[in-house]
């Protein structure tokens, strides 16, 4: 389970507990402090690791020598009040590979989970309030 809770009673900023990971989230400025990446960075980064991941994974178990992957996330969310949120990936990897080791790492890197869960998933969300006087759920 994610917990999300504000880190202080006046500001913007959350503590995104992910098992006994913890992470800083918060809104930029003005309308907040810019105390980590905001909800939106995240989402993003999740994507980029996912498919640095996902290379590194498939080239230690297929004996290919990878060894460094770096990957940049760039967003154009001027769409997205229309539907239309388009992230671009640029990848770099490095290590003594032949060019059809590095074709397989770039169609790995296109199939990751996050890339899959981001293009051919529909999520569904609900959200559920709980109330604080009596710890039950809110219709």
């Amino acid at each position: 389970m994610i917990v999300v809770e504000r880190i202080a009673p006046d500001g913007t900023a959350h503590r995104v507990s992910i098992g006994v990971h913890e992470v800083v989230a918060d809104m930029t400025p003005p309308a907040g402090e810019n105390a980590g990446p905001d909800p939106h960075d995240l989402y993003d980064s999740a994507l980029g690791a996912c498919k640095a991941l996902t290379m590194l994974w498939y080239a230690q178990h297929n004996g290919i020598p990878l060894d460094d992957i770096h990957v940049g996330v760039t967003r154009d969310a001027s769409a997205e009040r229309a539907g239309t949120y388009k992230l671009t990936t640029r990848i770099a990897i490095s290590g003594n590979l032949t060019d059809a080791q590095r074709e397989k790492l770039h169609d790995v890197a296109r199939k990751c989970p996050i890339h899959k869960l981001m293009t051919e998933v529909t999520t569904q969300i609900d959200t559920i309030f709980i109330d604080e006087r009596t710890g039950r759920s809110e219709p």
